[in-house]
């Protein structure tokens, strides 16, 4: 059964800002957290990490492989994500510390399937806040 992932984006206030941080490399990109999930197996069943950023949850990236590290005599869990970055429906979430698993039917759906590719971010966030979307 296919399980997700929800995180805040610290650091980034926008999309465009993840991107510029991260470059544009085909690698896969590197997310450390301090404690590993015990669910690994269906995170990597076909799982995403969905990013909040301000307050709302805007993208997600395919989980690759979820890996324990030891560095510097301490661990800590990498997981590598698809460097594709899918926009999906802004949809409000509170702020939390780490991160927290995300059921599938909870989960927003992609942008191009509600028809809302190309709608700028702003745009989209007063149009969620307004109850029109």
């Amino acid at each position: 059964m296919t399980l997700h992932m929800i995180r805040l984006c610290v650091g980034s206030d926008t999309i465009e800002d993840l991107v510029a941080w991260h470059g544009n490399s085909p690698d896969p990109w590197p997310l450390h957290t301090r404690m590993s999930p015990k669910r690994a197996d269906e995170l990597l069943d076909g799982g995403s990490l969905y990013r909040i950023f301000r307050g709302l949850i805007l993208c997600r990236q395919r989980m690759l492989s979820i890996a324990r590290v030891e560095a510097g005599g301490e661990s800590h869990c990498r997981i590598d994500l698809e460097p594709r970055i899918l926009r999906v429906v802004p949809t409000p979430r509170r702020a939390f510390q780490g991160w927290r698993y995300l059921d599938p039917a909870d989960a927003p759906p992609d942008l191009d399937e509600a028809g809302g590719e190309g709608i700028p971010d702003d745009l989209a966030r007063r149009l969620r806040e307004a109850g029109a979307w």
